[in-house]
């Protein structure tokens, strides 16, 4: 009976011991499907670097009716990505997103135009059709119109902005003398559908000086006050930037992870390899930590709207170092 009663008790021990030492549960929110563009969170689960945290990770790919910010507003995520402009229009509004990592460095947003429609410079815009994302991604774009003087209202003295879907078909078939398009994604698509480079013009966001921070990773306010939260955001953020780096290092087979989870199906094995070649352009010489210069940079030109600005005033609280900090030491 004694030894029966240790050997109950030691069983009773271990999976007590189990219990504990279960991996904490996040929820991520992507900002669109699945695709290169998150290929650091991806390979972080494959690799197993969020086992290694001890979390287990569930990546929620995004669509054309998902903003993240919402999804995280209604509990239906932990953290959220999401590009800075549509985070600090949301908080401005009253949902508190901050900011605690940066892994993309630099902006791969772009107006890609048919370089038959006459447009050579951005002073050219005026009088021209002009694709434009909305969902939160409109913001840069009306700013820099804004920069330029350039009504989006239509005439002769601005811009008529199209409301473009999730597609390049505005320029493919005339419909607009221009489109929005990122560096790793929809300008390909304009290649594959008949164009040759030769035949366009683009304009880097990034070149023309009202480049915003993109793809940022998200959290409300108020889950920071807990410590045992904070912890796992830095674990989180830890493995998120290990699986960046490797990404980097080893694109096509990055890619390949990328495809592995894509449930969908509709992604090829040369577009992900392709726009995984180009997602490593934006995260290199990023270690996760937000650059201040680059946050100023985006503030001042969310700011630069004119009459109608994408935010009214400089925002207080709406990033940290605090998990950053912690996860690179």
């Amino acid at each position: 009976m004694k030894k029966l009663m240790t050997t109950l008790l030691a069983g009773a021990m271990m999976v007590a011991a189990g219990a504990s030492m279960a991996a904490d549960k996040v929820t991520l929110q992507l900002k669109w499907v699945t695709q290169a563009q998150f290929a650091g969170y991806y390979v972080a689960k494959d690799k197993g670097f969020y086992k290694e945290e001890n979390l287990d990770v569930e990546i929620k790919p995004g669509g054309p009716d998902i903003a993240p910010a919402q999804v995280l507003v209604g509990g239906g995520a932990d953290v959220v990505l999401d590009w800075m402009p549509s985070a600090l229009a949301t908080r401005e509004k009253g949902a508190k997103l901050v900011n605690i990592a940066q892994p993309f460095k630099t902006s791969g947003m772009m107006l890609t135009c048919r370089k038959d429609s006459g447009i050579k410079t951005p002073a050219d815009f005026k009088g021209k059709t002009l694709g434009v994302w909305f969902y939160g991604n409109e913001y840069p774009f009306l700013s820099w119109m804004s920069q330029l003087g350039l009504s989006t209202e239509g005439g002769a003295d601005g811009v008529t902005v199209l409301k473009q879907g999730f597609n390049v078909d505005p320029i493919l078939q005339k419909q607009a003398d221009c489109v929005s398009t990122m560096t790793y994604n929809e300008y390909w698509q304009i290649i594959d559908a008949g164009l040759s480079a030769d035949e366009l013009i683009v304009f880097k966001y990034q070149e023309q000086g009202v480049a915003t921070l993109e793809d940022g990773i998200y959290v409300l306010e108020g889950k920071l006050k807990d410590a045992a939260f904070q912890d796992k955001m830095v674990r989180f953020v830890r493995a998120s930037m290990k699986g960046w780096k490797w990404a980097e290092e080893n694109p096509d087979a990055a890619a390949d992870i990328v495809l592995e989870n894509d449930a969908s199906g509709a992604q090829t094995e040369k577009h992900q390899r392709r726009m995984m070649g180009e997602i490593a352009k934006l995260t290199a010489g990023s270690n996760g930590a937000l650059d201040v210069a680059d946050y100023e940079r985006t503030v001042a030109t969310l700011m630069k709207g004119g009459s109608d600005p994408v935010i009214s005033m400089k925002p207080e609280g709406a990033w940290t170092s605090m998990i950053t900090d912690k996860a690179l030491k």
